[in-house]
């Protein structure tokens, strides 16, 4: 782990000490998270209510500059500069490397068509199973562990050679068996749960900026 990266890893420790019990599996998430990234994959996040907010929150910290501006690469740039003279030049100092992270729950006309036609059980499965490929990961969050959406998900992920990460509170449910790594923080109360979530994930995406993106600060 590069020292910079370790060292937001550990601030996080610093600043919320229950979560040490997370320690292991918040730095295995990070592991097979960047795994995925360096060899092409995208990151396939799924929630509901407040975990639904939650996965767009972190799709908005990968997808964009988060705490590191994220030049594009000076090919890139060329590139733009080339096919559209001054307005390629702006749309290159604005623009921002990302890596790619998809809030599922987000697809509100595809969702709502699932949840009519078959089971809203399916909503986050279907679209799993249409656009995962091998090698992505998916992040389930789910305060109790049993959304049967977001299980759902985890086993489609699962069969067709994705991996899977859970968020949950203390007791994991059933999202616990279905996924490779399963971060429980140390809560049972629903807001209290989320309370510690934030951190978590703020922690994973500000170490993922600097593995990736780190190089340029």
């Amino acid at each position: 782990m590069k020292e910079s990266v370790k060292q937001t890893f550990e601030q996080l420790f610093e600043q919320y000490p229950a979560l040490e019990t997370c320690r292991a599996d918040i730095r295995a998430a990070f592991e097979l998270l960047a795994g995925s990234f360096r060899d092409g994959g995208k990151l396939m996040l799924c929630g509901n209510g407040g975990s639904a907010a939650d996965c767009e929150h972190i799709s908005g910290e990968l997808l964009k500059g988060f705490r590191l501006k994220r030049a594009i690469p000076a090919a890139d740039a060329d590139t733009l500069a080339r096919l559209y003279g001054d307005t390629g030049k702006k749309l290159a100092t604005m623009l921002q490397r990302g890596l790619s992270a998809i809030p599922l729950c987000s697809m509100t006309s595809l969702s709502t068509a699932v949840a009519n036609d078959t089971d809203a059980e399916m909503v986050y499965a279907q679209q799993v199973y249409a656009a995962g490929r091998p090698g992505d990961v998916l992040l389930g969050i789910s305060t109790s562990g049993n959304a049967a959406n977001v299980c759902s998900a985890a086993r489609v992920a699962k069969a067709f050679g994705m991996r899977a990460v859970g968020l949950t509170g203390a007791d994991g449910g059933a999202l616990h068996t279905l996924c490779d790594v399963s971060i429980r923080v140390p809560a049972r109360e629903v807001y209290r749960i989320q309370e510690y979530h934030l951190p978590v994930y703020h922690c994973l995406c500000a170490m993922l900026e600097l593995e990736f993106f780190g190089a340029q600060a």
